[in-house]
Parts: C-alpha cells; sequence; structure tokens
C-alpha cells in the first residue's frame, strides 16, 4: 500500500500542469464552481478511468495504413482496397466491420501485437487515462507457433516496451489484500512523465467452443498474478450460445475472477435475462433491453460499461438523444464511460466524456464525480483503488474551483 501511495506523486505533476488551464496560473481557493461549458479541454485534463476498451479495435490509424500497405506488398491483401477506409473517421457501419476483417488479418502474429498494445496504452496515457482495463481474445496461428498462452505473453511484452509513461501493476489485483506495486516497464525512467495502471481482461468469443473459452478462463488463472484481473465475453452477438460458455464463466467466477459480458447489443430477452440472472460484475452495452429486463438490471445493480459512440455508430440506439445513459444517469444507477473502439469508431475518451456532458447538459461538477465514480467498478485491489482517488483528490481543486 506504501509503495503505490509514494507512486501518486509520479502523477500529479502531469495533472497539476492541466490544472493550470482552468487555474490561470494561480493557486484557488475551495469554495465557487467553475463557470463555463464542459469543453474538450477540460475533458483531456479530467482523470479518467477506462474500463471496456479492445486492444484490437483500438488501433492507430496511422498503424493500420502501415501494417495494411506492407500486407498489401506481400500480396496478402489488395492495399487499394482498404486504403480510403483506413484514412476515414466518419465510417459507416459496413465500412467498421470492413476494418475489424482488416485488423483480424493483421494481428496474427507476436510482434505486430507488442507494438499494437504499447501504441495503444501510450494513446490512452496521453489523454489523461490513469487507469486501463484492456481487454483481449487470446490468439492461436498454428503456423507460426502463436498459442493463447503466447499472445498474451506478447500483449504483456507490449506493456514493458511502453515507453511514454509507468505502466504499473500490483500481483493479486483482483483481491482484497493491497500489495506492492510493480512497474512493468523500464524506458518511462528516462522520461518520468505519469503512471498508469493497465490490466488485462481475456475475453471469451462467441465463436469459441466450451472447451475453448474453458482454456481461457484457465489462462487467466494462471497469469491474474501478471496483471490479468478479469474475464469478458464479447463478439458478434449473434453468434453462439449462452450455455456454451456458462460452465467456462462459472469456474471464473467459483475461483474468484470478476466477469464482464456484452449483454443486450442486439435484442434476445431469452440471454438477456439468463445474463442477468448469473449478475456479472458488469455489463457492456445494455442497449436493447425491454421493460422487464431494465427492472431486473436496475433492482440488481449492475454497473453498465456505456459507449456513447459505439452504440450510435453500430446503430444499437438511434441517436446520442435517445442513448440509455440519460435514464440510467438519472436513476443514479452505476455505470461508466467507456470507449469500446477508439480506433474504429474514431472517438477517444476524452471526446466520450464530452458528448455525455453536451448531449445531456452536464456541469463540470457532474462529470467529475462520474469519472471518478468509476473507480468503485474497476476489478483491481483496494490498494489501487486507494491510490486512484487521491489522484482525483488532487486534480479536484484546480479542475472544479476558483476564487
Amino acid at each position: 500500500m506504501k509503495d503505490i501511495r509514494e507512486g501518486a506523486s509520479n502523477l500529479m505533476p502531469a495533472l497539476n500542469m492541466c490544472s493550470v488551464l482552468f487555474v490561470g496560473g494561480g493557486q484557488r481557493e475551495m469554495g465557487e464552481e467553475e463557470s463555463g461549458l464542459v469543453d474538450m479541454e477540460w475533458c483531456l485534463a479530467l482523470p479518467k478511468i477506462e474500463l471496456h476498451a479492445h486492444l484490437n479495435g483500438s488501433v492507430r490509424d496511422a498503424t493500420l495504413l502501415e501494417l495494411a500497405k506492407d500486407l498489401g506488398n506481400k500480396g496478402v491483401l489488395v492495399f487499394s482496397d482498404v486504403e480510403h477506409v483506413i484514412k476515414k473517421s466518419d465510417r459507416s457501419l459496413a465500412e467498421c466491420f470492413k476494418l475489424f476483417d482488416l485488423i483480424h488479418i493483421i494481428t496474427t502474429d507476436h510482434a505486430t501485437v507488442s507494438r499494437i498494445t504499447k501504441e495503444v496504452v501510450e494513446d490512452f496515457a496521453a489523454e489523461n487515462v490513469v487507469y486501463l482495463e484492456l481487454r483481449t481474445t487470446p490468439k492461436t496461428n498454428e503456423m507460426i507457433g502463436m498459442t493463447k498462452s503466447s499472445y498474451v505473453e506478447a500483449v504483456m511484452k507490449g506493456l514493458r516496451a511502453v515507453e511514454t509513461v509507468e505502466v504499473v501493476l500490483s500481483p493479486c489485483a483482483s483481491t482484497l489484500e493491497p500489495g506492492p506495486s510493480i512497474s512493468v516497464n523500464d524506458a518511462y525512467k528516462k522520461k518520468k512523465q505519469g503512471r498508469i495502471f493497465v490490466y488485462l481482461l481475456l475475453s471469451i468469443d462467441r465463436r469459441e467452443t466450451t472447451a475453448s473459452a474453458m482454456e481461457t478462463v484457465q489462462l487467466a488463472l494462471k497469469m491474474r498474478n501478471q496483471g490479468v484481473v478479469g474475464i469478458d465475453l464479447s463478439g458478434n452477438p449473434i453468434t453462439g450460445d449462452w450455455l456454451t460458455f456458462l460452465p467456462a464463466l462459472s469456474c471464473a467466477r467459483e475461483q474468484g475472477l470478476p466477469i464482464t459480458l456484452h449483454c443486450g447489443e442486439v435484442r434476445n430477452p431469452k440471454e438477456i435475462k439468463a445474463m442477468l440472472e448469473f449478475c456479472p460484475e458488469r455489463i457492456g452495452h445494455a442497449c436493447c433491453l425491454e421493460d422487464e429486463e431494465w427492472k431486473m438490471l436496475k433492482s440488481l445493480n449492475i454497473p453498465v460499461e456505456i459507449c456513447l459512440t459505439s452504440n450510435v455508430r453500430t446503430i444499437s440506439v438511434s441517436s446520442l438523444h435517445d442513448h440509455h445513459f440519460d435514464d440510467l444517469y438519472r436513476v443514479n444507477h452505476p455505470l461508466v464511460l467507456c470507449t469500446d473502439d477508439v480506433g474504429i469508431f474514431s472517438t477517444s475518451l476524452s471526446h466520450e466524456y464530452y458528448l455525455a456532458a453536451s448531449t445531456f447538459g452536464l456541469s463540470k461538477a457532474q462529470m467529475f464525480e462520474l469519472s471518478r465514480d468509476a473507480i468503485r467498478h474497476i476489478f483491481a485491489q483496494d490498494g489501487v483503488k486507494a491510490f486512484l482517488n487521491e489522484v482525483f483528490d488532487s486534480a479536484q481543486t484546480g479542475l472544479l474551483w476558483r476564487k
């Protein structure tokens, strides 16, 4: 616990520098709330928690362009078929799926997985994300000897390669016992530009068999002291059957691994009811619930990972103004703003906060508390939560108050 608390000082200079944007260079006293609308500059300065980010969906456009061009030169794909989609920011749903297909092709070797991981973490850190749960589906590729285990090791190698920020995890991260913080990367020591906690959620793809899903859970259990804190169920929502994955998810629960489920991305009352009855620690999206399912969700008080841009782009909701964020927020239901796939949907966590504030008329104080409240729903241990609360305490004065 002491190591984690002492580490707070590493992050404070970066937050304080951002706070200067709002203090006008002077020190402010608590008392009067900061006037003015929430803007992107303020959202960028806000410390943030990201709990629903897919590794492969968060690839930089520039990296995709480079890797796709390389594959084009090798004759694996026709570069001209994907170039315009990669360069386009306002992609249609069909174009988003085309990018997903491309990413699936390029993320089948260890070096690429490591590179993408490094860049994704550095990008999140650059916008003041102080805690990141990064989810990814362990892949196999017999042609190059990639196993689920070696895939996750490639992700960990990417974490160790991060240069712009200290990457930290704690042993036994999903337990209640505090442990010492451990920096997994050495390159940051030359820069000392802040700190980010990064943990992994291993995803079960809905195309997998029961045996394959169980293999992912066993791998997560094996690596729970190396930064893996939970299990995710994701993939094409119209593929697979809930009962296929239930044995593996039940095993994870019995062994104390927290679980988050992609739930209600499409209308499927039977599955949605079964997922809610399973009572996971969190669910993602929750776009297509009927009245009875909403009542059940609210009565169980299951936190929801909200992805505004993703839900609109995938036509899971008709518009931002019609998004269920508003209903859940007004009844004080636990929720967390997230990105889903920053690369695919051309967004950022700061932008998601700006969208929520501007669409639903939320103040700086409300947005600050929304961000801070996400700490309650992370899968890491209490020692990490204490550290994160100190980060928010330090940032509060500069972000919210004036003379």
